[in-house]
């Protein structure tokens, strides 16, 4: 099993908890990765100072998403909706694959994914077919107009969705304290626990 942790910037919540699997499951492979990360940054010093006294080691250099990573990973999971959101967005054919890490766990919600993510795609679609029909006839701001214009109902069903899902968000500890920190951990460590039974029991 191989399983790629997401969150923003790759130095909080989503190595923590490649360390936290590492550490209580060294059987998968495991990586993690940031929506907007930069290349080959140490993770926070305050999650490395949570995870040193729960006596969790970490060796860890950040990185960005990319397809090749997500083509190696067998199993993604966004500490956020929105990282799961952007991942639909911006590597659609992946999409199978990707789960918020409480939303994997929880079982919950599957069928509301599931209208989702056919209204992504429908909307991807309809985007794209526009987009090839009057990319040479409109100017960008125009053809921008155009689309929201055209997408704006599948946008706010999608939204209205969403609102109706239960909030699946690991708390993101950034610019808090060791406390804080410590209890975005629990949380994960929480949450780890539960994908590691869910892995041994399938």
């Amino acid at each position: 099993m191989k399983i790629l942790f997401i969150c923003t910037g790759n130095t909080c919540r989503s190595p923590m908890a490649e360390a936290l699997m590492k550490h209580k499951y060294p059987q998968a492979e495991v990586q993690s990765a940031g929506i907007f990360a930069g290349k080959n940054q140490r993770a926070n010093q305050t999650a490395m100072e949570a995870l040193k006294r729960l006596g969790i080691p970490i060796d860890h250099r950040s990185q960005p998403v990319t397809a090749k990573l997500l083509n190696w990973a067998d199993l993604v999971l966004t500490m956020t909706t929105q990282h799961k959101q952007s991942l639909i967005l911006q590597y659609p054919k992946f999409q199978d694959n990707y789960f918020t890490l409480k939303e994997y766990v929880s079982e919950a919600d599957k069928r509301v994914w599931q209208e989702i993510k056919r209204a992504y795609a429908d909307y991807e679609e309809k985007r794209s077919i526009y987009i090839q029909e009057y990319q040479h006839k409109l100017d960008n701001a125009k053809l921008e107009a155009k689309l929201a214009e055209l997408l704006h109902d599948d946008v706010q069903r999608i939204q209205q969705m969403e609102a109706s899902l239960i909030n699946y968000d690991i708390s993101d500890p950034f610019g808090g304290d060791l406390a804080i920190y410590q209890n975005t951990l629990k949380e994960l460590d929480e949450n780890v626990d539960l994908l590691i039974r869910k892995i041994k029991n399938n």
